[in-house]
């Protein structure tokens, strides 16, 4: 392994670490899927390395770009409260969840075992080599010797996002209020009914803070959002401007009967 190489499993690999704890250790969902993603971009970059790029392209293309942005925009969109899970849904599912992370654990340093006691390893360019690539090999050994495991996983992943539909769906209480029923709920709120006035557009001014100019020529404080309207940053209308909005008006009026 060269300097290069060894510079980039130290950082990569400690920056998995990193995020994996922090995954763990977050109180907050969305915390925690995005310590996931720094997780996954840094096993992408050592696959890369480990002249594996078709397996560093699907991590980063599918698992971070696809599935944990998915997740990710569902937590933000839905809104997951640390209380919540705390909330078992399924009984036993924690002493299920210890039990399977232990067997999990388990095979995780067998296989770590079994790849640091086998001495007959070939080499990363021999193995790449030896059905024509990277990408061949993988297609090999997916479709022959574990085809098996390859098919069990797709019908575990179709099960998984069933499951997920199924424990996030609610049930409606109520029937869906028709548009009339929301019109007349908000007329009888006695709060404004329709659109709210926009910022003033009269004279020179079109800031936020500015108010609204009525036909009548006076002014409407409910154009000027609440925040302003409460610290009283509402701007206040210049009466010589106003005036000599009239005076034009008054003038190309008069202009426009001079010409007919």
């Amino acid at each position: 392994m060269g300097t290069g190489e060894t510079i980039v499993f130290w950082v990569s690999g400690t920056l998995a670490v990193i995020g994996a704890l922090g995954m763990v250790i977050s109180r907050k969902a969305v915390h925690s899927a995005l310590f996931i993603a720094l997780t996954m971009i840094n096993l992408a970059v050592l696959y890369v390395a480990n002249f594996a790029p078709f397996l560093g392209m699907v991590q980063i293309i599918v698992y971070t770009g696809a599935v944990m942005m998915l997740f990710l925009f569902v937590l933000m969109v839905v809104g997951v409260d640390a209380s919540d899970s705390l909330i078992e849904t399924i009984k036993g599912q924690r002493v299920a969840a210890l039990l399977m992370g232990i067997g999990f654990s388990v095979l995780l340093i067998a296989g770590l075992g079994n790849g640091l006691m086998n001495t007959t390893s070939v080499g990363l360019d021999a193995a790449n080599s030896a059905q024509g690539g990277n990408v061949e090999g993988l297609a090999f050994l997916i479709f022959t010797d574990y085809l098996i495991a390859f098919e069990v996983t797709a019908a575990l992943l179709i099960t998984a996002a069933m499951g997920a539909m199924i424990l996030t769906h609610r049930e409606r209480w109520y029937p869906r209020r028709t548009q009339r029923e929301l019109s007349e709920e908000r007329f009888a709120a006695g709060e404004h009914p329709g659109q709210l006035p926009p910022p003033g557009v009269y004279a020179r001014h079109n800031a936020v803070d500015t108010p609204a100019l009525l036909p009548d020529g006076s002014t409407s404080s409910l154009s000027v959002p609440d925040p302003l309207r409460s610290r009283d940053d509402v701007r206040e209308v210049n009466q010589d401007d106003l005036d000599e909005i009239r005076q034009l008006s008054a003038g190309a009026s008069t202009t426009e009967e001079n010409d007919r």
